[in-house]
C-alpha cells in the first residue's frame, strides 16, 4: 500500500474505534491513532471539528477529509476499494483472499475462465499481516508479509482474476442450476463452481476479562499493533510457530518480551526456538497458563497466571498481551452445504470438493491442512486443477445439453 498520513482518534475502550483500527490494520493501511483521553489536543480537535461533538473514531484522511464512525463500508469506499463485482455470473468464485484463494485464481484464470475472489478482510490473508516469512521457497533472505502478498494479488490482476475486499460472504449454495455466493450487501453471484478457502483465526483464551480487554491491551495480531507498545514491556501467550516468530517481532519495539508457554518447552520450530531462546530481550516461561485478565478504566493492567505443575497463581502487569494459541476454521457460513468435523474445518475429498457437486475446499479451512504457507498456496493449485476437470465437464454437459435440444427442435 502506499504511503498515508491517516489519523484516527479514539479511544481504547471504544469498540467501533477497535473495528476500525482493525479494517486498516488487515488492509495494511498506515495510520496514526491518537487517544483522545490521554492526547488534549487530539480530544480538542474531535471537539472543534464536530463543533462541540465528541463521537468516535474520528478518522482524518490525506487530502483533509474526514469520516466521522463509518462503517467498514463507509471506510472501504474511502479507501477505493473495489466491493462489488462487475458481473452476475463466474466460472468460478473463490471465498477467501489468502495465498490459497490467489493461487487457485490464478491457475483457474490461466485456463481461460472468469474468476472471481471475494475476501471479508484485506487481501492476501494472515500471510500479509505477518512481519516476516522466512521459509517460503525461493526468497533466501525472507520477505515481508505485505511483499508477498502484494505480488501475488498483482500476479492474479495480470491474469485477469476480478478481486473485491472487505466484502462478507454469508452463504453458499445452489439456485437455478448453479451455485450461488451471498454476501453480506445482498448481492448473490452465481457460478458454475465455488472454492471456499477461507483460511482460519487465532482462538481466543476463553478466559475471564478476556472480551473486555480485546484491542484495550489484548491483541491477537503483533505486526497490527506491536508499534503501539513502543518502549514498554509485552507478554506472548503461546509455544507455537506464530507465538515466538510474533515474540522476536515484538522486540523491534519492546525493551522485554515474556513468552508464556503452556508445556515444558516451546512448540515451534528449532529455528525459531533458538532465536527466541538466545534473545536477550525474550524471557520464556514454561508450565504457565493464563487464566484470567484484569483491569480498570476499560484498560487491561494484570495478567493472572497459574503454575501447571504447582497450582500457584501469580500476576504479571506487561502493558499488552498478544494471543497465538491455536486457529479456528473460518467455516460456519458453509456449515449448510458442506461436511464439518466436529472440530468445524471442512471435510472434503483427494480431489479437494465437499459433500457437495461443485463446491470445493481449500487450506487452513480444510480438514487435515498443514497450517503452513506453503502447502497453503500448493493446495490452492491442486484444487484449481480438480475444479478445471469439474467444470470442463460441466462445458461438455452443457453444449451436449445443447445439441440435444437443437436436434429435438429440428423439423423432420
Amino acid at each position: 500500500m502506499p504511503d498515508t498520513n491517516i489519523k484516527l482518534y479514539g479511544t481504547d475502550w471504544c469498540s467501533d474505534c477497535k473495528r476500525s483500527k482493525k479494517f486498516l490494520g488487515e488492509q495494511r493501511i498506515r495510520y496514526d491513532y491518537i487517544n483522545i483521553e490521554e492526547n488534549k489536543e487530539g480530544q480538542a480537535f474531535v471537539q472543534k471539528v464536530q463543533n462541540g461533538g465528541l463521537t468516535i473514531p474520528t478518522i482524518v484522511f490525506d487530502d483533509g477529509s474526514l469520516l466521522i464512525e463509518p462503517t467498514n463500508a463507509e471506510l472501504a469506499a474511502k479507501l477505493g476499494l473495489n466491493t462489488k463485482a462487475q458481473c452476475e455470473f463466474y466460472d468460478l468464485i473463490v471465498v477467501g483472499g489468502g495465498p490459497t484463494s490467489l493461487t487457485a485464481a490464478i491457475y483457474a484464470a490461466r485456463d481461460g475462465y472468469d474468476v472471481l475472489v471475494i475476501e471479508r478482510s484485506g487481501l492476501g490473508g494472515q500471510a500479509g499481516i505477518t512481519e516476516r516469512l522466512d521459509n517460503y521457497p525461493g526468497f533466501p533472505e525472507g520477505v515481508t508479509g505485505a511483499e508477498f502478498a502484494q505480488r501475488i494479488i498483482e500476479q492474479a490482476q495480470r491474469f485477469g482474476v476480478e478481486l473485491l475486499s472487505a466484502q462478507n460472504v454469508v452463504r453458499v449454495g445452489n439456485d437455478l442450476d448453479a451455485h450461488f455466493v451471498e454476501t453480506e450487501d445482498g448481492h448473490k453471484y452465481r457460478c458454475n463452481a465455488a472454492l471456499i478457502a477461507t483460511g482460519s483465526t487465532y482462538k481466543r483464551l476463553g478466559v475471564p476479562g478476556e472480551e473486555d480487554f480485546i484491542g484495550a491491551g489484548v491483541h491477537f495480531c503483533a505486526t497490527c499493533d506491536g508499534p503501539f507498545y513502543r518502549g514498554r514491556e509485552v507478554a506472548v501467550i503461546g509455544s507455537g510457530n506464530s507465538a515466538v516468530e510474533e515474540a522476536a517481532f515484538l522486540t523491534r519495539f519492546c525493551p522485554k518480551v515474556t513468552i508464556l508457554a503452556r508445556g515444558p518447552q516451546l512448540s515451534a520450530s528449532k529455528v525459531a526456538v533458538d532465536k527466541a531462546m538466545s534473545s536477550p530481550n525474550i524471557e520464556v516461561r514454561f508450565n504457565t497458563q493464563v487464566v484470567g485478565f484484569k483491569g480498570s478504566n476499560h484498560r487491561l493492567e494484570t495478567v493472572v497466571t497459574k503454575n501447571t505443575q504447582t497450582g500457584e497463581t501469580t500476576e504479571l502487569q506487561p502493558a499488552g498481551i498478544f494471543v497465538f494459541v491455536g486457529l479456528s476454521p473460518n467455516s460456519q457460513p458453509f456449515r449448510d452445504i458442506a461436511r464439518l468435523d466436529a472440530q468445524g474445518f471442512i471435510m472434503t475429498g483427494i480431489d479437494f470438493q465437499t459433500s457437495t457437486e461443485g463446491i470445493f475446499a481449500a487450506g487452513d479451512v480444510r480438514m487435515g491442512s498443514t497450517k503452513q504457507l506453503v502447502s497453503a498456496a500448493g493446495e490452492g493449485a491442486a484444487a484449481a486443477l480438480s475444479i478445471r476437470e469439474h467444470l470442463r465437464g460441466h462445458d461438455a454437459h452443457t453444449m451436449e445439453s445443447a445439441l440435444v435440444g437443437s436436434s429435438a427442435s429440428t423439423p423432420q
